[in-house]
């Protein structure tokens, strides 16, 4: 049965519908003209007052997590309840995503290696923050993965499966389940580039054995080996234009079984239905301490270039039916510095409180430029400390190939942070070739008193 031109709590059902492990969704318009998407929950699924209870909390912590300043999540407009039907309202279509662009379309474009490394940044940022306040997202893989209109990456179905499941949040399902994805993409849209695979396969490693944190930053720092342009979504932003020249003429639904639509006077939120009882605070309470995802120098260099970009788009290129509101784009920064504040002041009572586990360190990476250096310049090698967390100090010391002396050197690091950069500046002069191997080894603190180094090379030319 057809429910095009159907209206649900204000939301006209129009175009395709297709189903999931939890129901049916349909793409809807809202009462204001804006695209959002309709979850009509399988009844099977919620079967008593605990599942919709559980339901209900999941999707309250996503409207506190969206009003902290988290903006990965695809927002939430209402769930109500219907003729004992149960659905999910989102301001945001859930669609196109990841899964819809890996399969191979004519006329369109496959996303590249760029777009593959943005998507998985973007979600770690989400998933960090998400993890941070003590949830988890519990069903993240391509198909929940979509890709709003600016080319950013929006995680839906937050939640959702493990509150129809009775399962507590796991975060580490959701980095076992990110590794996979960055496996996949490396395996499909950086097939065609062996050292951007490379790279999406070192990230996926780096999460499944060091975490999140240094697996995004394994991103970032090899940022060398991507296609330019990756950071501004241009690939992403042409697919986008071309699917949606493709569907402008015909909406080409795919058939569901779907009721007859119930009478307005029949629908009841849940979000404000005393009846639907309020929902545990400890599965929404916002939590800081040592599982804040501190930003790495990495980290901010990427989101500064990326949100500079972003203020550079000409309107008519983030959205389909024109610009965003300008009081939405200035809730959004206020209520992303209001989130900073937090996190900064949850951090300084982790800092005051102290932290019982010491600090140790994993790994070393070092990365020097892989370009010849020309003439009389500087060479700034990189090294990264992979640590678990903790506060304290480490010792560690540089070695030139061209001199006998270490250079030593000790900083000290804060509670939260798992990835900390240090640098080594090597100045050249004159004419000849050279080639220099800089390496950077950890004193203290050690795993078991293992030895604990990196090295890289580069080479000078001058003529």
């Amino acid at each position: 049965m057809s429910t095009d031109g159907a209206n649900i709590a204000g939301f006209r059902l129009a175009g395709r519908t297709w189903a999931d492990d939890l129901g049916t969704w349909s793409s809807a318009v809202s009462a204001d003209g804006r695209p959002g998407t309709a979850l009509r929950f399988d009844p099977r699924l919620i079967t008593d007052r605990a599942t919709r209870d559980r339901l209900v909390a999941a999707v309250v912590a996503d409207r506190r997590l969206a009003q902290s300043g988290l903006t990965g999540l695809v927002p939430i407009a209402d769930l109500i309840t219907a003729q004992d039907e149960v659905w999910l309202l989102t301001a945001e279509p859930v669609s196109p995503n990841v899964a819809d662009l890996l399969a191979d379309e004519p006329g369109i474009p496959r996303p590249d290696a760029g777009s593959a490394a943005t998507i998985l940044v973007e979600i770690a940022q989400t998933l960090l923050a998400i993890h941070a306040a003590g949830l988890a997202h519990g069903a993240l893989h391509p198909g929940t993965v979509a890709i709003a209109p600016d080319g950013s990456a929006l995680l839906a179905e937050r939640g959702l499966a493990d509150a129809l499941l009775g399962r507590p949040p796991a975060p580490e399902r959701d980095v076992t389940a990110w590794a996979s994805l960055a496996r996949g993409l490396a395996a499909s849209w950086a097939a065609a580039d062996p050292r951007s695979a490379a790279l999406l396969e070192r990230a996926a490693a780096t999460a499944s054995t060091l975490g999140l944190t240094p697996a995004r930053d394994t991103l970032l720092l090899g940022r060398d080996q991507l296609p330019p342009g990756f950071v501004t979504r241009d690939r992403l932003m042409e697919i986008l234009r071309r699917r949606a020249e493709r569907d402008m003429p015909t909406q080409v639904g795919q058939p569901a079984r779907m009721p007859v639509m119930p009478d307005e006077g029949d629908i009841v939120t849940l979000l404000k239905d005393p009846r639907a009882g309020e929902p545990p605070t400890e599965d929404v309470i916002m939590r800081f301490g040592p599982g804040v995802p501190v930003d790495t120098t990495a980290a901010q260099i990427w989101r500064a270039g990326r949100d500079q970009q972003r203020t550079e788009l000409p309107a008519a290129g983030l959205r389909s039916g024109g610009a965003p509101p300008r009081q939405r784009r200035a809730r959004t920064i206020l209520a992303s510095v209001i989130l900073a504040l937090m996190i900064v002041a949850g951090l300084a009572i982790w800092l005051f409180r102290g932290s019982s586990v010491p600090l140790a360190v994993t790994k070393v990476d070092v990365i020097a430029p892989k370009a010849a250096q020309k003439c009389d310049t500087t060479v700034k090698i990189l090294g990264v400390l992979s640590t678990n967390g903790s506060a304290g100090e480490v010792r560690y010391q540089w070695k030139r190939s061209d001199r006998k002396a270490p250079i030593s050197q000790t900083d000290q690091l804060v509670a939260g942070e798992t990835s900390h950069e240090v640098s080594l500046e090597w100045t050249v002069k004159g004419e000849g070739s050279f080639k220099g191997t800089a390496t950077l080894q950890v004193i203290s603190p050690l795993p078991d008193g293992k030895k604990l180094q990196d090295k890289a090379t580069f080479t000078y030319k001058c003529s």
